[in-house]
C-alpha cells in the first residue's frame, strides 16, 4: 500500500511540475529535480511485485525529458548538460534499449547556439558508454555526433569517424544503423564535393535500406540526399521526384519538421532551374505547403518572378532582400549561382543581338553589371559558340558575326579523308603481315 501511496506521489509531482512550468519555472524545476532524486523510495518498491517500480521509473523518466525541455526553454545549456550527465545514475535502471534513445533525446535539446557544448557532451557520453561497454548506445550516440559534426561543417572529421564506425558496423550486420552511417558518409562527401564517393555511399544505403524494412522518417532522409545528389548532376527532373517523395516522408510524420521546408524548397528549385517558374505559385497552393507560408517560400516565389521576367535586376533584389534563406543554404546557394549566369547571358544576348558592333561600356550599363564581368562573361559566350564575334579591347567593342554556314563540301570531303585514313591504315596492316 505504501508503494502505491509513493507513485501516486510522484504523479502527483509530476503533474504539479508541469502545470507549473510557465508560471514558475523554479518551482517547476525544484519539483522535477525531487521526482528524480526519490531513489530511496525506488528501492522500497523493488521489495514488492516490481510493478509499482516500473510505473514510478517512467514517471521518473518523463520527469527527466520535461526538465530538460525546461532548460532548453529558458536557454539554460550548462545546466541541461550537467543533467544529461547526472542521469546516467537513473540511466542504469532502465533497461538499455530504451537509453539510447532517451540520451539521443536530451542531446537534441541542446539550442543550434550550444552546438560545441552539444558535441563536447556527446563524445563525454560516448566516453562512458565505451566504459560501460553499452556498444549500441555508443554506436547510437557516435552517429549522432558524426551528424553535429556535418551540420558544424567538420566534414573531414566526419568521414573519418564514418570509416571506423563502418568497418565495426559491418562485422554486426545491423542494417538499420549501416544504412544511417552510409548516409551521413554520403552527405559529409557530397559537401566536399566527392561526388563518386557521396554516390558509392548512397547507393549502399539505398541498397541496405531495401533489404530491410526502412523507417519512414530514415526513407525521407535517403530522398532528400538523392534529390540534392541527382540536383547537382543537374538531373533536376529526378531531383524533383526524390524531393517529392522527401516532403511527402517528412510531412506524414510532423508537418512541421524543417526538413520538410527544405524539401519543399528544394522541389521549388528544381522547377526554376527546369525553366519552369510557373510551376513554382501552384506548389504553394497545396495544403501540405500551407504551413511551411513564410520568408523561405516567398524567397523562392521571387526567384521564380525573376526567371519568368528575364530579369537580372529582380534576381539581384530577391538575393539582397531574402540574403539569409537564400544563401545560407548551400545547395540553394550553388543552384542560383548557376541561374544568375543563366539570367545574365540571357540578358546580354538580348542587348547584342540587334548590333553588329556595339560598345561594351554601354552593354555594361544596360545589364548593370561591372565592365570586367560583363568582358570575362562575353569571353566564354564567344568560347562555347553561344554567339560568335570578337572582343575589341583596343577600342572597348564587341564586333558581332553571323553564324557561318556551314559548306556541305567542308563535311564531305572531312568524311572522304577519313576514309582514305581507314583505307590506307588497312594496308599498312596487311603488309606488315606479309613480311
Amino acid at each position: 500500500m505504501a508503494g502505491v501511496q509513493a507513485i501516486a506521489s510522484t504523479s502527483e509531482a509530476l503533474d504539479q511540475a508541469s502545470s507549473m512550468t510557465k508560471s514558475d519555472p523554479a518551482k517547476a524545476e525544484e519539483l522535477y529535480r525531487g521526482i528524480l532524486s526519490r531513489k530511496a523510495a525506488r528501492e522500497r518498491l523493488t521489495m514488492g511485485t516490481g510493478i509499482a517500480d516500473e510505473d514510478e521509473l517512467r514517471d521518473q523518466e518523463s520527469g527527466l525529458v520535461k526538465l530538460a525541455g525546461l532548460y532548453r526553454d529558458h536557454g539554460k545549456s550548462q545546466e541541461l548538460a550537467q543533467l544529461v550527465t547526472d542521469s546516467r545514475t537513473f540511466m542504469s535502471q532502465i533497461a538499455k534499449a530504451k537509453t539510447a534513445k532517451l540520451i539521443r533525446t536530451l542531446i537534441d535539446y541542446f539550442p543550434p547556439t550550444a552546438r560545441e557544448l552539444q558535441m563536447q557532451v556527446t563524445r563525454d557520453n560516448i566516453t562512458w558508454a565505451r566504459e560501460e561497454k553499452r556498444v549500441f548506445l555508443r554506436q547510437s550516440l557516435e552517429i549522432k555526433l558524426i551528424g553535429l559534426q556535418i551540420d558544424t561543417e567538420q566534414y573531414r572529421t566526419a568521414l573519418n569517424m564514418t570509416d571506423n564506425l563502418l568497418k565495426e558496423l559491418k562485422l554486426l550486420d545491423d542494417k538499420i544503423i549501416l544504412t544511417e552511417v552510409y548516409l551521413l558518409e554520403s552527405r559529409a562527401s557530397h559537401a566536399i564535393q566527392n561526388m563518386p564517393r557521396a554516390k558509392t555511399a548512397l547507393t549502399s544505403a539505398r541498397t541496405t535500406a531495401n533489404s530491410i524494412y526502412c523507417p519512414p522518417l530514415l526513407q525521407a532522409q535517403l530522398d532528400l540526399q538523392s534529390g540534392a545528389v541527382n540536383a547537382d548532376d543537374k538531373d533536376y527532373k529526378t531531383a524533383y521526384s526524390y524531393f517529392f517523395e522527401a516532403f511527402e516522408g517528412f510531412t506524414q510524420a510532423d508537418d512541421k519538421d524543417p526538413r520538410a521546408l527544405r524539401a519543399l524548397k528544394y522541389m521549388l528549385l528544381c522547377k526554376i532551374m527546369m525553366g519552369l517558374p510557373d510551376d513554382v505559385p501552384p506548389l504553394l497552393l497545396l495544403k501540405s505547403a500551407q504551413p511551411f507560408l513564410g520568408k523561405d517560400l516567398d524567397a523562392m516565389r521571387a526567384t521564380g518572378t525573376a526567371l519568368k521576367e528575364r530579369s537580372l535586376d529582380l534576381f539581384k533584389v530577391a538575393l539582397k532582400e531574402y540574403q539569409e534563406q537564400l544563401q545560407q543554404d548551400p545547395l540553394i546557394r550553388s543552384h542560383l549561382s548557376i541561374l544568375y549566369d543563366t539570367l545574365l547571358e540571357q540578358n546580354l544576348v538580348r542587348v547584342i543581338e540587334p548590333y553588329s558592333s556595339v560598345e561594351l561600356s554601354w552593354i555594361a550599363q544596360e545589364v548593370g553589371q561591372p565592365l570586367q564581368v560583363v568582358e570575362e562573361k562575353l569571353s566564354q559566350m564567344i568560347l562555347d559558340q553561344v554567339f560568335y564575334g570578337v572582343l575589341n579591347e583596343n577600342v572597348g567593342t564587341l564586333e558581332v558575326y553571323e553564324e557561318p554556314v556551314e559548306d556541305p563540301m567542308y563535311s564531305t570531303a572531312l568524311d572522304t579523308l577519313k576514309q582514305m585514313g581507314e583505307v590506307v591504315k588497312g594496308l599498312y596492316e596487311k603488309a606488315t603481315g606479309l613480311t
